[in-house]
């Protein structure tokens, strides 16, 4: 291997000997860092080229190093496993800096002019972490427009809600579904609120202390494509919340996802029957042939301890640290990558597993006990003029009678009605008793009603379609 190939630290001179193996394992983050090789090489071109500009370096100095830059792309581009696996630079800038050398020669030396490795490892995995904002917002939408798409399928398919896991009052299937888009969509404005603070350049702030040289940093920000430029060169080196942030976006999202899982269980076991998976995203048993497992979900439920666990170690990371930059922020990268890792992985999954699950409406509208609509007998009191609490006891009164009779409140004789209440003279009771005109009745914005369920999917259209 030629000299100038050959691993070389980008510090070192005033010490007189080299790290033990020890140490230079525990430092060396390019396993972990190789992965922002196109960032490091983005940005460290967009340096020279301004470097260039202020007159720090000559325009055909400026000019080689952009070329010799674009030749490591071209290299790393297409480097094999085994090349990154034998690597043994401390990280990936000096990895990009090794590989420069062969291209330029001593004109690589050049680059660093002005910049620490502190104000560039925080440039690279910002612009790494627009990229992932905006991947991530795809997925999430799909995710939300497959729940739509339920809700679509499913606006006159009746199911008991639930409350404490008990059966609660008729609701339709579509209010179901919406009520885990409006979380999730919840989750996505997070995530593109977060993107303009994700989005400030600290590239120009050094070590701590600001370049000395005359680089617009201003022109540096457009070619990037940043939205700011950090305003302060000691926090803009020290400066994790932005991954803090998204950090606790992937773990609500996880939290979300992991919700809408264990419904989706649920929903699919034999004891509810609700819905169906479809094949291709349920898995067998490698024992007992009968057996279809919602395995998909299983795993989107689990993988949210992940998500949680990120923010929990960058947040332990973060709490302690003094003013600048200091080495435990190398733990930044890999509770980053491991987030958004998981959520590409499990949003296109969940969405799939969604958009082909099937209700068996029968099923569901069986489920709901003639109890059920007990809120709704209340409500017939109230509008005969008893106060409601009044109403609440009386409708208890009936509900234990039933209990006590072993018939379903609707089995109840007329005469027991009556005699908690003269208002059910007037009373139709199967109608009382028909859940389709109990989830009619909540027509309020917001409601399970058909007509409020079509507004809430409106809404959410219309969002899908203006982002």
């Amino acid at each position: 291997m030629p000299l100038a190939a050959q691993p070389a630290k980008l510090w070192g001179g005033r010490f007189t000997a080299e790290p033990s193996a020890d140490m230079d394992r525990l430092n060396q983050s390019l396993p972990i860092d190789r992965r922002l090789w196109r960032e490091d090489i983005t940005g460290s071109q967009a340096w020279a080229a301004a470097l260039g500009r202020a007159g720090v370096l000559s325009t055909g100095e400026a000019d080689l190093l952009v070329e010799g830059l674009e030749r490591v792309a071209a290299r790393l581009a297409t480097w094999p496993v085994h090349e990154w696996n034998d690597a043994s630079d401390e990280d990936i800038h000096s990895l990009v800096e090794r590989l420069l050398r062969v291209e330029v020669g001593a004109a690589a030396g050049k680059l660093h002019t002005g910049r620490s490795r502190n104000d560039q490892v925080a440039t690279d995995t910002r612009l790494w972490g627009l990229g992932a904002v905006d991947r991530l917002d795809v997925f999430i939408r799909d995710v939300i427009s497959a729940l739509v798409s339920c809700a679509e399928a499913n606006v006159d398919t009746v199911m008991p809600s639930y409350t404490h896991l008990q059966r609660a009052q008729p609701v339709v299937a579509a209010h179901w579904a919406l009520a885990h888009a409006w979380a999730i969509s919840r989750d996505r404005d997070r995530l593109r609120d977060a993107r303009p603070r994700v989005g400030v350049m600290p590239l120009g702030s050094g070590a701590i202390a600001g370049c000395p040289f005359p680089v617009d940093r201003e022109a540096l920000r457009e070619e990037l494509g940043f939205t700011t430029i950090s305003p302060n060169s000691i926090d803009a080196v020290g400066d994790r919340d932005w991954i803090a942030e998204l950090l606790f976006v992937s773990a609500s999202l996880g939290v979300h996802l992991s919700r809408l899982a264990e419904d989706v269980i649920l929903f699919s076991s034999a004891e509810f029957g609700f819905v169906r998976l479809s094949d291709q995203y349920s898995t067998g048993s490698s024992l007992m042939p009968q057996k279809r497992n919602p395995d998909a979900m299983e795993l989107a439920r689990g993988k949210s301890g992940r998500l949680i666990g990120g923010l929990m170690l960058m947040l332990t990371v973060l709490k302690g640290l003094p003013t600048g930059y200091n080495k435990d922020l190398q733990e930044d990268k890999e509770a980053l990558f491991d987030a958004v890792d998981t959520l590409e992985t499990m949003l296109p999954a969940v969405a799939g597993t969604i958009r082909t699950l099937r209700f068996n409406a029968p099923r569901a509208a069986a489920a709901i006990d003639p109890s059920m609509l007990a809120t709704d007998i209340a409500e017939f009191l109230v509008r005969g003029g008893v106060p409601f609490r009044e109403a609440h006891e009386m409708v208890g009164r009936l509900v234990r009678a039933a209990e006590e009779a072993g018939c379903s409140l609707a089995e109840l004789p007329r005469d027991s009605f009556l005699a908690v209440s003269p208002v059910f003279e007037s009373a139709e009771l199967t109608k009382l008793f028909d859940p389709a005109q109990a989830v009619q009745a909540r027509a309020s914005v917001g409601g399970t009603s058909p007509e409020s369920v079509r507004a809430q999917i409106n809404a959410l259209k219309l969002q899908l379609t203006a982002s």
